[in-house]
């Protein structure tokens, strides 16, 4: 059960206010469960996928906080902190905060790497109120005497666990340690692995714990399937599948830069808008690209992993994993992006034979089977030995039955025979080596000969 406004949660009349010109009033569930306890003041451990809500889940309680408080900001210094895994992130709750806060008067500013500091230092000298930064370049400009947190007594770790996965977890101990014990913490994650466990037992003082995520990690009103299709055939079937004007806003992610920006190129060619994101990109590139995506003027958008949870853009109707994850985590992260607010949302991923293991996985997070669609329609034909759609739903392939009187395959492929390999069969280079050696004809023979021959 949830209240109906915003109101009846404590909020105060302003942020309100704010509130109903974006259209919002009636908080989600992770807003309802969070704001009361953090309005009185306890620290939070929440577990919330992204789309839940949860940004103003922590940053209206901090703004009336903040507002309540009235006091006098201090040369670089910061009364709260959220920190961020990436510039999409941090960038999007800075613009959170700038709608929320607009009848209020409170400084925020965003720091993050990949760009010149000298607007940021320029921002923090005067002090903030709020500061939403992603943590190494934080705590670059902490070592130059840039800003202060030692009378800083509000921090928010959003998306702790992807923090973590990104290396993190230093930096942000660093920056705690730098924050006054008396303080307000709370902490976010969509997963909670026993890394977060620990750092939030660390951090965090008798917290509340608000849980809105179901055991089942994947979002129920995103349709998903899988396509077993060859390496080289892959940039034929997404072709094929963005004939279909149904997918007017697509996502497609790749494991690698190097595959975003072909991918991306290679739809440009073909008449496709597209733009594509990752690390290597420069912010105003990254920002220029989310912009055009954001606007319609780009129908496709091709992101690393880096983009999974920092893009919130409504109306996706698509998630294309081009390349299968390394880490299943990521599969739920990426396929969040569609079915937002309450809309619906199809996730295609295609899978070659260098990839089931990484399908394996996924299935066994998810605790369900991809259901396979048939590619035949599309490309004439689809990887061997793969299940169609109608055919069970198991996107596990089948073993290929051994015709009577053929010898048994072991793991490499090539059929298992006792004694010599026959003539012309590939042999380890030990074994070559070694034969070498003791050939009749062969040089070290002659070697040896003629080494005794010489004594």
């Amino acid at each position: 059960m949830t209240s109906s406004t915003f109101a009846e949660l404590g909020i105060a009349e302003p942020i309100c206010r704010a509130l109903s010109a974006e259209g919002y009033e009636t908080p989600t569930p992770i807003q309802f469960r969070s704001i009361p306890p953090l309005l009185e003041g306890r620290d939070l451990l929440g577990l919330a996928q992204t789309g839940t809500g949860k940004t103003a889940a922590f940053s209206l309680p901090i703004l009336q906080k903040l507002a309540n408080e009235k006091r006098k900001r201090t040369p670089r210094g910061v009364r709260a902190l959220i920190l961020a895994p990436t510039r999409e992130l941090a960038i999007q709750i800075d613009e959170s905060l700038r709608i929320y806060g607009r009848h209020l008067h409170l400084r925020h500013t965003v720091i993050f790497g990949g760009v010149n500091q000298f607007r940021q230092v320029k921002a923090l000298s005067q002090g903030v109120d709020i500061l939403v930064a992603t943590p190494g370049r934080l705590l670059d400009l902490m070592n130059q005497r840039h800003v202060r947190l030692d009378e800083t007594t509000t921090l928010v770790l959003d998306e702790a666990d992807r923090m973590l996965d990104m290396g993190f977890v230093h930096d942000v101990k660093k920056i705690i340690a730098a924050m006054p014990r008396a303080r307000q913490s709370l902490l976010f994650s969509a997963t909670m692995p026993k890394s977060i466990e620990s750092l939030a037992a660390e951090i965090l003082q008798s917290p509340v714990r608000v849980e809105v995520t179901p055991e089942v990690v994947t979002v129920d009103r995103i349709e998903q399937h899988v396509l077993f299709v060859e390496q080289k055939r892959k940039r034929e079937l997404l072709a094929k599948l963005l004939e279909n004007a149904d997918m007017s806003r697509v996502i497609i992610f790749t494991r690698t830069k190097h595959c975003a920006n072909r991918v991306s190129e290679q739809l440009e060619k073909g008449g496709i808008a597209a733009e594509a994101i990752h690390g290597n990109k420069s912010q105003n590139a990254r920002q220029k690209a989310l912009e055009e995506f954001r606007s319609g003027r780009a129908r496709v958008l091709v992101a690393t992993d880096i983009a999974a949870r920092g893009i919130d853009v409504d109306g996706i109707t698509h998630v294309v994993n081009y390349e299968l994850p390394n880490e299943p985590e990521s599969y739920v992260h990426r396929i969040g992006r569609t079915a937002r607010a309450g809309a619906s949302g199809i996730a295609l991923s295609f899978c070659d034979a260098s990839e089931r293991s990484h399908l394996k996985a996924i299935e066994r997070l998810t605790r369900r089977p991809l259901a396979v669609a048939d590619t035949r329609p599309l490309i004439g034909e689809t990887a061997p030995h793969t299940p169609q759609a109608g055919e069970g739903g198991s996107s596990r392939p089948e073993r290929p039955e051994r015709p009577h009187g053929q010898p048994k395959r072991h793991r490499g492929g090539k059929p298992k025979r006792h004694g010599r390999p026959a003539q012309g069969e590939a042999r380890d280079g030990e074994a070559r080596r070694h034969e070498s050696r003791n050939r009749p004809g062969s040089r070290s023979r002659k070697r040896q000969r003629s080494a005794s021959a010489a004594s």
